[in-house]
């Protein structure tokens, strides 16, 4: 039998596993929530209720401590994902069908729950909207970039770079909707889409054979988890940590009336 033309099509493959993950419960992250309590034992009130107001960088918080923030969230998010992809290979053969459609949805999701950690201690916006159903073309493009970087495509470390460019230039709050969607971006959005498609599949086949055997599976898979995930997540956070965005700024207007950013410099240095 013939198939259809969204299975044969790695990215509207992608696309679909991408929108599956981000409704699984847990995987959305709220910006507020999570900065106060990566930042909490390292920043004052002020600083934190700046960063969540506004952003981390306009907070004047050093990168060191948004380093040392974004590697705990990363050793917690791996740990979680190894755990959990060990589990779905304890079943063995016999639930093949089940488990690993499922542990693939459950990989992408701990994928996107790290990405919004690492975006938005390197002051990216709220990604999500309030509406758990809702996931936009501009915040799915976006993901697919981020998920681009971690599996080390160079067009997708362009992209990146020129929305972060886009809303450092604009002080903006919000994505760059058009440029994600019918803009300069959103052909690259499409093919990084097909490139992870493929590599989807290819994960696919390698979870079945990892979860072949009960339990032994459970080790090879938690396994395998463990040494894709640790450095994709670490990727991201170098690329991310690298762009315009993280550097310190505070906001101003010009003659014009237009809002623009300028060097955040400490009130001590000279």
């Amino acid at each position: 039998m013939a198939m259809s033309k969204g299975t044969e099509d790695p990215e509207l493959r992608f696309s679909a596993v991408l929108a599956v993950a981000a409704r699984l419960p847990g995987v959305r992250i709220n910006r507020e929530a999570y900065l106060r309590q990566a930042l909490t034992r390292h920043c004052s009130e002020d600083a934190i209720r700046r960063a969540i107001e506004e952003t981390p960088a306009a907070a004047g918080i050093p990168l060191e401590v948004l380093d040392k923030a974004a590697n705990d969230s990363i050793n917690y998010e791996t740990a979680k994902a190894s755990a959990l992809s060990a589990a779905a290979g304890i079943p063995g053969l016999l639930f093949l069908p089940a488990t690993v459609p499922a542990d693939v949805a459950q990989y992408f999701g701990h994928m996107l729950r790290i990405a919004q950690k690492l975006a938005y201690l390197y002051s990216w916006p709220d990604l999500f909207s309030d509406d758990p159903d809702d996931l936009d073309d501009a915040t799915k493009g976006v993901l697919t970039l981020f998920i681009g970087v971690m599996f080390g495509t160079q067009s997708a470390n362009a992209a990146v770079g020129k929305v972060a460019g886009m809303m450092s230039k604009q002080a903006a709050k919000k994505l760059p909707q058009k440029a994600l969607t019918q803009g300069l971006i959103y052909p690259i959005v499409k093919k990084v889409a097909g490139y992870l498609g493929v590599q989807m599949t290819k994960r696919t086949f390698a979870n079945t054979v990892s979860k072949a055997i009960p339990v032994v599976g459970a080790v090879v898979s938690g396994g395998l988890t463990l040494a894709t995930y640790l450095p994709m997540a670490k990727r991201l956070k170098r690329h991310l940590s690298s762009l315009e965005l993280t550097r310190p700024t505070h906001l101003v207007v010009n003659p014009e009336g237009v809002v623009i950013q300028e060097p955040f410099v400490p009130e001590h240095a000279e």
